[in-house]
């Protein structure tokens, strides 16, 4: 287990999921599903990837005074995540995510943000760990005024910085320069750098572009293709085990969580990744976010 203190800045949401043979098109009704309700958010997601695969984990985030507010902060609570910064909003509700899943594991997913959109750059002034930690990782589920606010005081404090940028949307180059690592998918490569990543090839491309930026680190997660890595002085693809998904809701989640701890454990990049794709590859055989998360003793590297 790490000593390391991670610090991870973020969304938690609840996610209501509906599970059928096949999504709706517009204006259409499927009927035949069955209904399921999860701890769900990125952060959130993240956070309880990285506790259960042994990370010393602070969780940054905001929830609603409601009864989903109280469940989340419970759960953390059990995950032994320090929840110390997980903040209470009088006013808006906690986040909510509908999700619809088909029969191939694909699914479909709406948020409705709520107190997530009022974790503000006030809130950040009130945390006084986040300059004790070693790495930072956030994700964009939350204000992205909130998010260059972190990365300008841990570059100020020299530390870690990761972003999944996810839900994908575009980042200033001021906001990407100086950062420890990006890990987008496929989607998110896309829209941030135009290169459309089929390949290891285009995926170098996607890569030598947020390289340019000045990010030191790249990891494009490729899904059941695994996950393709470079910096300046290294480059490999990681392959994913072959596995049956029946849910892929959390698998970037789980993935990032494990990156971090393996990083604070001060594996290689080669064995990092490989923690992570094979820590990702157990989530997508199990149903639900958080509740798909696997534990450090069935993680094998």
């Amino acid at each position: 287990m790490s000593t390391k203190r991670i610090a991870i800045i973020g969304s938690s949401n609840t996610d209501m999921v509906v599970r059928s043979k096949t999504l709706p098109k517009p204006g259409e009704t499927v009927l035949g599903g069955t209904f399921l309700m999860n701890a769900g958010g990125k952060g959130a997601n993240q956070a309880v990837a990285a506790a259960r695969l042994g990370g010393h984990v602070t969780l940054v985030a905001k929830v609603g005074n409601d009864i989903f507010g109280k469940q989340s902060v419970e759960g953390f609570k059990r995950e032994n995540i320090d929840t110390g910064y997980v903040f209470v909003d009088d006013e808006t509700p906690s986040g909510i995510a509908l999700i619809m899943v088909n029969e191939d594991g694909e699914n479909s997913i709406v948020v409705a943000p709520g107190a997530n959109g009022q974790l503000l750059p006030a809130d950040i002034e009130q945390v006084k760990d986040i300059s004790a930690a070693e790495i930072i990782l956030m994700q964009l589920e939350i204000p992205i005024e909130t998010i260059e606010a972190v990365v300008r005081k841990a570059k100020q404090n020299k530390q870690k910085v990761i972003i999944n940028p996810a839900p994908a949307q575009k980042l200033r180059d001021e906001l990407l320069n100086g950062l420890f690592l990006i890990t987008p998918n496929e989607t998110e490569a896309k829209l941030l750098t135009g290169i459309k990543v089929e390949d290891e090839i285009t995926a170098s491309r996607a890569a030598e572009i947020f390289l340019s930026k000045g990010v030191q680190n790249v990891i494009i997660t490729l899904g059941k293709q695994g996950a393709y890595f470079q910096s300046r002085d290294l480059r490999f693809k990681t392959d994913a085990p072959g596995v049956k998904a029946v849910d892929t809701t959390a698998a970037g989640d789980t993935f990032n969580g494990a990156l971090v701890v393996a990083i604070t454990e001060k594996m290689e990049w080669e064995q990092a990744v490989q923690f992570a794709v094979n820590a990702a590859s157990i989530s997508v055989t199990r149903i639900g976010a958080q509740a798909s998360v696997p534990y450090r003793k069935e993680i094998t590297n």
